[in-house]
């Protein structure tokens, strides 16, 4: 069975998409059996053909170079760029918890490492007309432990500690917070670094840079933070 790992963000647009493609990336680099998924993918675009293309699962493809067919990557894809609750509530096919199960396991057979990315922040609504499904209870049923992804500059102290807080709350394991938007030498993220590690009692892993197109850290490290 695979080795898995949940990536959440503290909001939407602080590049998780970014971040999970230099982390599978990593792995294939490393000669690891990688894959991806996401439960649920809002604001695609179609192709000339008119079919809806997964555009995270897409990047993650193609910054990773993983075989990984798109169509096992995501079972539930919508066009509206707004949370999958409201994006199923406007085009049908509301999320179902057990399908979203279905697909993890499949891809958890056939691969040693699945990184699973979520939709916008914690508190993302899945699914709330036909049932009520929040991003936390799809962890939770799949049993992950987290990596939190978080924009490096002003107002993520705030946001890291609140987003650590909550699912602490929640029983959620969290094993350590990625900065994105890192620049070295500034003297505000890299104060936002200690005040977080301090406050959140939690490891800032890694920073990534704009453009750097890596993630700088030893792959034994990033292994270590997968659960079986």
């Amino acid at each position: 069975m695979a080795k898995k790992i949940f990536i959440t963000g503290t909001g939407t647009d602080v590049g998780k998409t970014y971040v999970t493609g230099l982390i599978v990336k990593k792995l294939k680099e490393n000669g690891i059996n990688a894959a991806y998924y996401k439960a649920a993918m809002s604001g695609n675009e179609r192709d000339k053909d008119g079919v809806l293309i997964p555009g995270d699962a897409l990047h993650v493809k193609t910054v990773s170079g993983i075989e990984q067919p798109l169509a096992q990557m995501c079972p539930y894809i919508y066009e509206t760029a707004v949370s999958p609750h409201l994006a199923s509530r406007i085009e049908g096919d509301p999320v179902v918890m057990e399908e979203v199960v279905k697909g993890f396991e499949e891809i958890c057979r056939q691969y040693d490492y699945v990184t699973m990315e979520g939709s916008g922040g914690i508190l993302c609504p899945i699914c709330f007309d036909e049932r009520e499904l929040w991003l936390e209870d799809v962890i939770r049923r799949l049993g992950l432990s987290s990596l939190i992804v978080a924009d490096a500059g002003l107002g993520t102290i705030n946001s890291v500690v609140l987003t650590v807080e909550y699912m602490r709350a929640k029983n959620l394991p969290v094993k350590g917070v990625i900065f994105n938007h890192f620049h070295p030498g500034d003297r505000m993220e890299e104060d936002n670094q200690r005040m977080c590690e301090h406050r959140a009692k939690l490891p800032v892993i890694a920073c990534v840079e704009d453009g750097s197109g890596r993630l700088d850290m030893d792959i034994e490290q990033l292994t270590a933070l997968y659960d079986a």
